[in-house]
């Protein structure tokens, strides 16, 4: 930190430390005004120019420091200035102080906030940048959060000072009328008779619609912003049109159809999307013929012969293929129009925010038009341009399942949840697999406990993990494919005979035509979406891949109910999409399971925590199965038991999760986890075996001896209660 910082930290420090030793947070109180509100006004009657500058200069240091009291002075402005003087100085005031709490929000701790919070910083940017001074201003007229805070949250942005202030000041001047209105009626409380006068009403009710109202004009100004040089249709085809048939869409379709709206759902290619087709599905059909490999080749682990695996890669990938067939059904055409949904097969693209091409796959063309539209187009595995890559014929978990011939050597790229969860597969069922990461370990995301625990399984099943290894170059070599990596400076070679790529994954958005109504994507290629899930345009929502941050297809179905329900009533009322409990699973094996915080999230967002750790080493279950490995960790704030996260690393490790994810939805702490009956044996008692771990470590010791030493009084006999009192003591 250098010097200035120093000296401005130590003078607000200060400055702070004046305002509690004088009593600042007593003083600024409703009841200490009223009860000096006599003598305050004959001074004041005395000394108005000084008493205005000098009530405007504490309401500037209020502000500019965000001590509390700020709203209290507003009503005080109201009682002992009037209307129009009392207007004036808290408005100039307020806004002298919030531009000053921009700017040490900005000379203190804009490098490293903006690092710290820079998704919220870019979501704020992007506002800025799309709406520019108008978004302020709805943050000044409808706060998403305090003031005090978008002066500080503003300050990390790219705003300009001049436009922050300007801005301000003008969306502030309705709401400080407001309140100093209001306090120029408790002024006039001199008796109980006065609560219930006309006046004083009056000026509750518009402090209370205040908020109501502004956000009526702040979302009718929004509109007809976003919505000039658009010609609105007279009347619409339907009631909802979604692109994309993949779990996004068909939930969004399934919603509106059971309200009895009219809904078309347009899809190009099958219907379940990525998840039926090319992702979950068959992913998991594919590991399961794996965990049947490896159990065959480890009979010996339950008493049994071990054989060699002989399995025909062919009759494995006809199984996966059979599996989507029966799951198919549920995401059929057929299915689907039964439930009243127009089921359209092609491709669509805006013409208006409310009217959409759509080309069929017969060659015909037509115009459809919908009150609301739902983008829910999924994503498709990230190619990264590797000189070379392109000429392997790489495989994706897009084209993986046209694959006939299992590859002798596969080289995986990536060591994400999807590269794991195939590279462990291939290698139980025959492959030598080679995973690359350029990273310094497996899966991320999760805590480096998990992780290591995950590559010293990988590592113990036969595959080849090359961690800090960056991929830079493929080619041909004597007719042997290779790829070069660099490992800390140093030049890897490694040969295989295919390449499966999972890097990660990228949105679907190409002719979609979001240019032409001005929606442009973001740097990672998914849209932006607000949070009711809406584009640009309040009628034009995106849900799944396509908008991200999550790529689940449980994150998918969750965020199209909100797609769904504020495009079909959203005139009415709007919810903001819930992600404080978003569990996902990994699935290696062990599996990994987590939701909420991990440790490392936790310590980065400053979050207080404890961790509970309870060994599946120990759990009856689990040894009788001969799967006695891996472990649950719980975080919670240290002594008390409300979960911050889970995370479990085991056997069946998805299934206990949901427990965890049940508490934490629902608010319930460990103690009910606890106090709930597990049959035995399962798996699940799992839960309440790591809560019982968190209860002995924060169980009362001061009340655990005194009780000890009752119980041995109870027990009789000087010798044992001295004994009691020694073992104690």
């Amino acid at each position: 930190m250098n010097l200035k910082k120093l000296i401005l930290l130590l003078l607000i420090g200060a400055v702070v430390a004046l305002f509690i030793g004088f009593g600042g947070p007593e003083l600024l109180t409703l009841e200490n005004l009223q009860k000096n509100q006599s003598s305050l006004e004959q001074w004041i009657s005395q000394n108005l120019l000084v008493a205005v500058l000098g009530f405007a200069g504490i309401y500037v240091i209020v502000t500019a420091l965000s001590l509390p009291g700020a709203a209290i002075m507003t009503l005080a402005g109201g009682a002992f200035f009037g209307n129009i003087y009392g207007l004036m100085a808290v408005s100039v005031a307020s806004t002298i102080g919030a531009s000053l709490a921009f700017l040490v929000a900005r000379f203190l701790m804009r490098d490293t906030l903006k690092n710290k919070y820079a998704e919220t910083v870019a979501k704020m940017d992007r506002g800025i940048q799309k709406d520019g001074a108008f978004y302020l201003a709805t943050l000044r007229l409808v706060p998403v959060f305090p003031f005090f805070l978008i002066n500080l949250a503003m300050g990390l942005t790219a705003m300009k000072l001049k436009t922050y202030a300007l801005v301000s000041w003008a969306a502030m001047l309705p709401g400080t009328f407001v309140y100093v209105n209001a306090g120029t009626q408790l002024a006039q409380i001199e008796s109980t008779g006065d609560i219930l006068s006309a006046d004083l009403l009056l000026s509750f009710a518009l402090l209370g619609l205040f908020p109501l109202i502004a956000k009526f004009i702040v979302g009718f100004i929004r509109k007809r912003r976003v919505y000039a040089g658009w010609q609105k249709p007279s009347s619409f085809d339907y009631n909802l049109l979604v692109i994309g048939g993949g779990s996004a869409g068909l939930v969004s379709a399934y919603i509106a159809a059971a309200v009895k709206a009219k809904v078309a759902l347009i899809e190009r290619d099958k219907m379940g999307g990525d998840c039926l087709n090319t992702g979950c599905v068959p992913s998991k059909a594919l590991i399961r013929s794996a965990k049947a490999a490896d159990t065959m080749r480890h009979g010996n682990r339950y008493g049994l012969e071990s054989v060699p695996v002989k399995g025909s890669f062919a009759k494995i990938m006809g199984r996966v293929k059979e599996v989507i067939a029966k799951v198919e059904p549920h995401d059929s055409p057929e299915r689907y129009r039964s439930l009243g949904v127009d089921c359209i097969s092609g491709t669509a693209s805006f013409v208006s925010p409310w009217e959409l091409e759509v080309v069929h796959n017969d060659g015909r063309t037509e115009r459809l038009t919908a009150k609301s539209i739902v983008v829910a187009t999924g994503g498709k595995p990230a190619v990264p341009p590797i000189p070379g890559l392109a000429d392997m014929e790489p495989l994706t978990s897009d084209n993986l399942w046209d694959l006939e011939e299992q590859p002798e050597r596969l080289l995986v790229l990536g060591g994400g949840p999807i590269g794991s969860e195939l590279a462990h597969a291939f290698q139980r069922l025959g492959s030598q697999v080679t995973q690359v990461e350029m990273g310094d370990r497996l899966l991320a995301k999760e805590d480096t406990d998990v992780s290591e625990l995950i590559r010293a399984r990988f590592e113990e099943d036969g595959i080849d993990v090359r961690l800090k290894h960056a991929a830079k170059e493929f080619a041909i070599e004597n007719d042997e494919k290779v790829v070069y990596c660099d490992h800390n400076g140093e030049r890897v070679r490694i040969a295989f005979d295919r390449v499966l790529v999972a890097v990660g994954r990228a949105a679907r958005t190409e002719g979609l035509g979001l240019d032409k109504i001005g929606i442009e994507t973001l740097r990672n290629g998914t849209v932006p979406v607000e949070e009711d899930m809406s584009l640009r345009f309040p009628n034009i929502f995106a849900c799944g891949d396509v908008a991200g941050p999550y790529q689940f297809t449980h994150a998918a179905a969750h965020q199209a109910w909100y797609a769904a329900v504020n495009g079909l009533f959203g005139q009415f009322k709007r919810f903001a999409v819930d992600y404080r409990v978003m569990p996902w699973v990994t699935f290696t094996s062990p599996e990994v399971a987590r939701v909420g915080l991990s440790e490392a999230e936790a310590q980065e967002k400053g979050v207080a925590y404890e961790v509970t750790k309870y060994g599946l080493d120990d759990l009856d279950r689990a040894i009788a199965e001969s799967e006695d490995y891996g472990f649950i960790k719980v975080l919670t704030p240290p002594g008390k038991d409300k979960i911050l996260g889970a995370v479990v690393v085991g056997t069946h490790a998805g299934e206990i999760l949901a427990e965890f994810t049940l508490a934490m939805k629902h608010g319930l702490g460990l103690n009910k986890i606890l106090g709930t009956i597990h049959p035995y044996p399962t798996w699940n008692e799992s839960a309440k075996f790591a809560a019982g771990e968190w209860k002995r470590a924060n169980a009362p010791q001061g009340i655990l001896r005194l009780l000890e030493k009752l119980h041995a009084w109870q027990r009789g006999g000087r010798a044992d209660r001295e004994s009691a009192i020694e073992r104690t003591t």
